[in-house]
This record gives C-alpha cells, structure tokens and sequence, in this order.
C-alpha cells in the first residue's frame, strides 16, 4: 500500500476538520460574527476617548481596526481550536488518528487549518473593509502585515493546544480560556494604548504573547519606520512564545480523555 503524502494527509484532515466547524452553529458563529461585533461595539468608545477632531478620530480608527486582527486571532483561532482539540480529544478522535499515518504535528495542524484559514480570509477582508469604509491608508509593508498575521496564526495554535492540558471537557474551554482573552484584551493594545498606561505596567505588557504580533501587524499597515533592533525584539519575542509553547505542547499535551 502507498503511504498518503504528507500534504495530502493534512487536507484530508483540514476538509474533515472543515465539515465539523461547518456543522457547529456555535463555533462558527464565534469565528465569522464575534471579531467583527467587537470591533462595532467598541468603535464609539474608541471615538469618545479620542477627542480632538477628525485627525484623533482616525487614529482611533487605527487602532480599533488594527486591533481587530487581534480579536480575530484570539477567538477565530484561539478560543475556537481549544473547544476543537478538546472535543476531538474526548471523543477518541485524536487517538485514533495517532494509529494512522498522520504524525502528532500533522494531526494538530489538519485540525488547525480550517481556523488558521478563516483567520486569513477575515484580516484580508477587515483590511479592505479599513481601506474601503473608514478611508485607512493600504498597507504601507504588506509584506510584514502577513508575516505578523502568519506568526499570529502559529501561535495561537500552539497556545491553544496548550490551554487543553488544563480543559477537561469542552464546557470548560470558556472557563480555561478567559485569562488569556482578558489580558490580551486589556494588555496587548487592543483596547488600550500601551503608551497609556503607567510604568511600569505598560513596559511588563509589551512582553505579553499577542503584544509583539500587534505591533508587527501595525508597522505593516499603518507603516512608521521600526529600527532594526525594534523588529529583532518583536519577531524574537513571538518566536519566543512560539517555542516555549510547542515545548510544553510536547511534554504537556494529552492525546486521551482525562479520567
């Protein structure tokens, strides 16, 4: 019998994995509706503690629809992957899969693929949606826009396959996820500006996990020129949390339900 290539192996777990998030209404709805009604619902609050004209009122356009990639991240991929592998977890999904040819890191990314997808899909839409409805400029280095958006994507993941070790069923996902949603939210930039905050509290929340890909994200949109050494310290501190959570991922994660 000829083994699946590795690529076909992670389709056919991603178009699995697909057809699952399709039929849970609940899921989906916290992947295509959530991220966008936060950014609705916090946009007249933004507005209301910027005040000083039409130049304030853009830079609080900036940072609530740079802040949406953010929530997209957090709950299209986050919140959403850590009810998914608990679920396929304590349904004996992942450890029959582990009886197949898929390798433990293909099994965790096919499950992935279909939130990492929709993440893409909603920060190409949401920068258009920036450009087209509030007249934000385009994205000044693309390039690093979709590096911030790819290490975002990975991080996320390995976060959330971590957050597992400690959700025993997928009720408790909402429990299990909260402190890493509320800290993010309140410390990372997305509601509040980390130059509004006093030190040193603002200095400690520059090292949290989502802080650095935000600012990556916002020196590829909205552009200003980040020394060398500033992007060094960015990518090295998302590539930082990108490891140590894959590490604990190996050593930590539960392919069985817990008993």
């Amino acid at each position: 019998m000829t083994a699946t290539p590795a690529r076909g192996r992670l389709a056919a777990l991603g178009r699995a994995e697909a057809t699952l998030l399709l039929r849970n209404r609940t899921a989906l709805a916290t992947a295509l509706l959530l991220p966008a009604l936060m950014v609705a619902a916090w946009r007249p609050a933004m507005r209301g503690l910027a005040p000083g004209g039409a130049a304030a009122t853009a830079d609080a356009d900036e940072l609530l629809v740079s802040s949406g990639i953010g929530f997209i991240l957090l709950f299209v991929v986050y919140y959403n992957l850590v009810a998914a592998y608990v679920a396929r977890r304590e349904t004996l999904v992942l450890k029959r899969l582990r009886t197949g040819e898929p390798t433990d890191l293909e099994i965790l990314a096919g499950t992935a693929l279909p939130a990492a997808a929709v993440a893409v899909a909603q920060c190409l839409a949401l920068v258009a949606a920036g450009t087209a409805l509030l007249h934000l400029p385009l994205p000044r280095r693309p390039e690093l826009l979709l590096v911030a958006v790819a290490l975002g994507v990975v991080l996320m993941a390995a976060l959330a396959a971590l957050s597992t070790v400690i959700t025993r069923s997928v009720e408790l996902a909402q429990l299990t996820t909260t402190p890493l949603l509320v800290v993010s939210a309140l410390g990372s930039g997305l509601l509040l500006p980390l130059s509004s905050m006093p030190f040193p509290l603002g200095e400690v929340c520059r090292w949290l996990p989502l802080t650095p890909v935000l600012d990556l994200v916002r020196a590829g949109w909205l552009g200003g020129t980040p020394s060398a050494a500033e992007l060094v310290r960015e990518l090295g501190a998302v590539l930082a949390w990108t490891l140590l959570a894959v590490f604990a991922v190996h050593r930590w994660f539960r392919w069985e339900p817990r008993r």
